[in-house]
């Protein structure tokens, strides 16, 4: 294998999302990092969040429990590597089967930019094993930003109601 298909395969297994949502930097970076606000969007459609807990400082530690309509359990963990209010997050994440065993480990950075009131929002993950897997993340991701997206609309109609 030459360097070149080992830089092709390596870029095969990596994910990058870009979204655009309309509101301020400071509201999208806090609801990823407190339970309050996660724990009414994270997921894929039709998934709760029964169980958040998080340490939101570099090195604290995050643990989730996604439950699928039918009732299965999603278990994924690990730590902040690093964090930059209100600019970055970047966290491993790891994802346990129903035994405990890991079956994914990568690496997650997100970008919060503010334009014109608006923040420009890239998920940037890593280190896929294979593209399958990446691809189901991407849909995971992509369901997930949709109901973030709808859960800061909510967000900002209550916060123009409060301020009129």
């Amino acid at each position: 294998m030459t360097a070149t298909t080992v830089l092709a395969d390596q870029k095969e297994r990596e994910l990058v999302i870009s979204r655009t949502f309309d509101v301020p930097r400071k509201l999208v970076f806090e609801a990823w990092t407190k339970p309050e606000h996660l724990t009414r969007w994270w997921g894929p459609d039709d998934f709760t969040l029964p169980f958040c807990e998080t340490d939101f400082r570099a090195g604290g530690r995050y643990r989730f429990c996604m439950r699928s309509p039918d009732g299965e359990d999603h278990w994924v963990w690990s730590e902040y590597r690093k964090i930059i209010k209100p600019e970055r997050i970047e966290f491993s994440w790891n994802r346990e089967d129903a035994d405990g065993n890991i079956w994914n480990r990568t690496v997650v950075e997100l970008t919060f930019a503010e334009r014109d009131g608006k923040t420009d929002f890239t998920l940037y993950q890593r280190e896929f094993e294979d593209v399958a897997d990446r691809d189901d993340h991407k849909g995971g991701w992509s369901q997930c930003l949709a109901r973030l997206d709808s859960y800061l609309s909510s967000l900002r109609r209550i916060t123009i109601m409060e301020e009129n």
